[in-house]
C-alpha cells in the first residue's frame, strides 16, 4: 500500500471520528436534556406559561354620586425566582455567582422588606436546594408597586430575561376602598385569589367590573423569543352609585354614637333621595367581640317583624277600604284586650277614649289591633291583598345579592291578624319599610329603590337604570292626607307623640331647623323560640322637610344593651334628627348661625 493510500485513510478515519465524536456529543446531549434535565424543563415551562402569556384584565371601579371612588384596583405584583434555570448553573454556577451580591442588593433597595443578606441567602439557599418547593421561591415578603417593579426590571440579571435568571413577577391586584369601612358592606368584597366579588354591589355586577384577560403566544421573531398578542385585555367597566360619600359619613357617625351608647347588637340607616328613589346612604354597623362597631351583615335588606312603623301600613289599608276614618273614637285599657285568648297591650299603657289620630300619635297596639280587627273580621286575605295591591311584597332583590322579600301571608287563625296591625306575624326589610314610607312623602307614587345610575365602558353607557314605578298610586288622595296628619303628630304632638320633644323635654325627632314626620316602632326580639320584654329592636322611619319631602330616612337599632330606658324615639328619631339636620346642611345652600338651629342664606 502506497503512502498516499494510507495518508488518505488516516485523514478520512480522522475526519469520520471526528464526526462520531460530535453525534456522539450531541446524543448525550440530547439524552441529557430529555433525562436530567427534563423535569426541570417541564416544570419550567409549566410554570412560566412559556407558550401562552396571560395579562391580567383590571377590575373596574365602583363611585358614588360625585365621581369619588369607592372601590378600585391598585396593581401590585410579587417578585419571585425559579433557580432551576439551566443558565443559571452552566460553569459552576458562573452567572448567579456574579450576580446574586448586586441582585440582593437591589432588591432590598427598591422594595425595602429586607436586608441584602436576608435576600440573599434566600437566593443560596434555592439555588442549592433539592426540591421543587425550595427551588422556586416567592422573594419579596411584601405586595409592590408597578414604579418598584420597573425599577427592580432594570437590575442586571433580570434584564436578561426568565430564561436566564429565573426572575419572574405575578400580578396581585389589590382591591381598596379610599373611605376605609364607610358603606363596606353595601359596596362588597372581593375574594383574594379569583378576584370575584363575594358580596354587595362587586358580587351583583361582577360580570360588568371583572373585564376580561388577555392572552398572548411565545414565538420565534427574528430568531428571537417574544410574546405576539392573540387576544386583547379588555378591562372592567366602571359602575356608578346613586351613594354620596359625605352622606354616608353622616349616616355612620351618628349611627355610631348611638350606638355607642345604647351598646346595641347592631344598627341601620338608610337615606333615599324622596321624588327619585335614589339611596343616598346605607349604612351597617354590627358589635364585634373587641367592643367596636364594624360593617359585618347587611341589615338594612333583611326582613324583620318592623313593629310599630307597621302601623302607619295597616291603617293606610283599613282607611283607604273606607272602613275606618281619622276621627273615628275607641276605648283603649290600661290592662290590655284580650282577643280570642290573646291580650294586647299598650307600651304607654291608660284607660281612655282616643281617635284614631290620636291612637296613632301614642302608638296604640290596642286601638290598631281593634281597628283591623272589626275591618276585616272574616276577611283577613283582603287585608293582606290590600297590602298587596300597595306594592309591599314586590321584589328588590336586584339592588343587592341575598335581598329579603317581604313576607305577608294570610293569617290561618282568628289572633294572627290582631298582631299583624301592629307589625308581629309580618316581616319586611328596613328598606321595604322605607319604600312605602316614601310613596307617602312622594304624593303617594312608590318607587323602587336606586342604588346604582350607570355602568360605563370609558365614556360608553353599557347599562343605565332609571326610576321603576312601582305603584303610581298606594292609596286615595284622602287616606294620604290623613296618614300624613298621623305622622306629623308622632313628632309634633307633645302631649301624645312618641317622638315629640314632650314632657320628658328630650330632643327626638323635633329640631328646630328642619320639620320631621315618621313613626316609631318597637318589636319584641324571640328568644329561645319565644317573644321575650327584656330585648327589643327600636326603628324611627319618616321625611324631611315635612311640607316639601325631600328625603325619606329610616333608623333601626337592635337590642340595647345599657341600663337606660330604651326609647325609640329617642334613640332612633334623634339619629334621624342629627342626620337630618345635617343632610339639609350640606345637600342646600343654608348654614348653621350662632347657637340656634336657624337656616340662614349662605352669602
Amino acid at each position: 500500500m502506497s503512502e498516499n493510500v494510507k495518508y488518505t485513510i488516516l485523514r478520512f478515519a480522522a475526519v469520520f471520528g471526528i464526526i462520531l465524536l460530535l453525534f456522539v456529543v450531541v446524543i448525550v446531549r440530547i439524552f441529557t436534556l430529555q433525562t436530567v434535565h427534563r423535569e426541570n424543563l417541564e416544570a419550567l415551562v409549566a410554570h412560566r406559561d412559556s407558550v401562552y402569556k396571560v395579562e391580567k384584565a383590571i377590575r373596574g371601579n365602583i363611585y358614588d354620586c360625585q365621581g369619588r371612588l369607592l372601590a378600585s384596583s391598585v396593581p401590585q405584583y410579587s417578585i419571585h425566582m425559579d433557580t432551576r434555570v439551566e443558565a443559571l448553573h452552566l460553569d459552576n454556577g458562573k452567572l448567579f455567582k456574579q450576580y446574586v451580591d448586586s441582585m440582593a442588593e437591589g432588591l432590598s433597595r427598591i422594595v425595602g422588606d429586607q436586608s441584602k443578606e436576608e435576600y440573599k441567602a434566600k437566593m443560596v439557599r434555592a439555588f442549592h436546594a433539592k426540591t421543587v418547593k425550595q427551588q422556586d421561591i416567592r422573594l419579596t415578603t411584601e405586595r409592590i408597586s408597578y414604579a418598584q417593579l420597573k425599577e427592580i426590571k432594570k437590575l442586571p440579571l433580570i434584564r436578561r430575561g426568565v430564561y436566564k435568571s429565573g426572575f419572574y413577577y405575578v400580578d396581585l391586584n389589590r382591591r381598596v376602598k379610599p373611605f376605609n369601612s364607610l358603606g363596606s358592606r353595601t359596596i362588597g368584597g372581593i375574594y383574594a385569589k379569583s378576584g370575584k366579588g363575594n358580596a354587595g354591589l362587586e358580587l351583583r355586577f361582577d360580570e360588568y367590573l371583572q373585564g376580561e384577560d388577555g392572552k398572548s403566544i411565545r414565538q420565534r421573531v427574528a430568531n428571537e423569543w417574544a410574546f405576539i398578542p392573540i387576544k386583547d385585555k379588555k378591562n372592567g367597566c366602571d359602575v356608578y352609585t346613586t351613594l354620596d360619600a359625605n352622606l354616608l359619613d353622616i349616616c355612620e357617625t351618628n349611627l355610631r354614637a348611638r350606638l355607642e351608647h345604647t351598646q346595641a347588637d347592631w344598627g341601620c340607616v338608610v337615606l333615599m333621595e324622596t321624588q327619585t328613589g335614589e339611596i343616598k346612604a346605607m349604612c351597617n354597623l354590627d358589635l364585634n367581640d373587641n367592643g367596636q362597631y364594624h360593617e359585618i351583615a347587611n341589615h338594612a335588606v333583611t326582613r324583620m317583624e318592623p313593629g310599630s312603623t307597621f302601623k302607619t301600613i295597616a291603617l293606610m289599608a283599613a282607611m283607604d277600604d273606607g272602613h275606618v276614618q281619622l276621627n273615628d273614637t275607641l276605648r283603649v285599657w290600661k290592662d290590655g284586650w284580650r282577643y280570642h285568648g290573646a291580650t294586647h297591650r299598650d307600651a304607654h299603657a291608660m284607660d281612655t277614649i282616643f281617635t284614631v289620630r290620636q291612637a296613632m300619635a301614642t302608638s296604640s297596639n290596642i286601638a290598631l289591633a281593634r281597628i283591623i280587627t272589626k275591618a276585616y273580621k272574616g276577611s283577613a286575605k283582603s287585608f293582606v291583598n290590600k297590602l298587596r295591591q300597595m306594592g309591599l311584597t314586590d321584589s328588590i332583590d336586584y339592588i343587592i345579592p341575598g335581598a329579603s322579600q317581604a313576607k305577608i301571608q294570610v293569617p290561618k287563625d282568628t289572633v294572627t291578624i290582631s298582631r299583624m296591625a301592629y307589625g308581629y306575624s309580618v316581616e319586611l326589610s328596613p328598606l321595604q319599610i322605607l319604600t312605602i314610607y316614601n310613596a307617602i312623602a312622594n304624593n303617594g307614587k312608590m318607587i323602587a329603590p336606586v342604588l346604582v345610575s350607570a355602568i360605563k365602558d370609558g365614556d360608553k353607557d353599557m347599562k343605565t337604570f332609571k326610576t321603576k314605578v312601582i305603584n303610581h298610586s298606594i292609596c286615595d288622595e284622602q287616606t294620604l292626607q290623613d296618614i300624613r296628619a298621623c305622622l306629623h303628630d308622632v313628632v309634633w304632638d307633645n302631649e301624645l307623640g312618641t317622638a315629640s320633644t314632650g314632657k320628658w323635654r328630650q330632643q327626638k325627632a323635633q329640631s328646630n331647623l328642619v320639620k320631621i314626620a315618621g313613626k316609631t316602632g318597637t318589636a319584641q326580639l324571640i328568644e329561645n323560640g319565644k317573644y321575650t320584654s327584656q330585648k327589643h329592636r327600636m326603628s324611627f322611619v319618616g321625611y324631611f322637610p315635612e311640607d316639601n319631602p325631600q328625603y325619606t330616612c329610616i333608623c333601626v337599632i337592635s337590642n340595647p344593651r345599657n341600663k337606660g330606658f330604651y326609647d325609640s324615639g329617642l334613640d332612633c328619631g334623634g339619629v334621624v334628627r342629627r342626620i337630618a339636620e345635617s343632610t339639609m346642611i350640606y345637600a342646600s345652600e343654608y348654614v348653621i348661625q350662632g347657637d340656634q338651629l336657624v337656616l340662614q342664606k349662605k352669602k
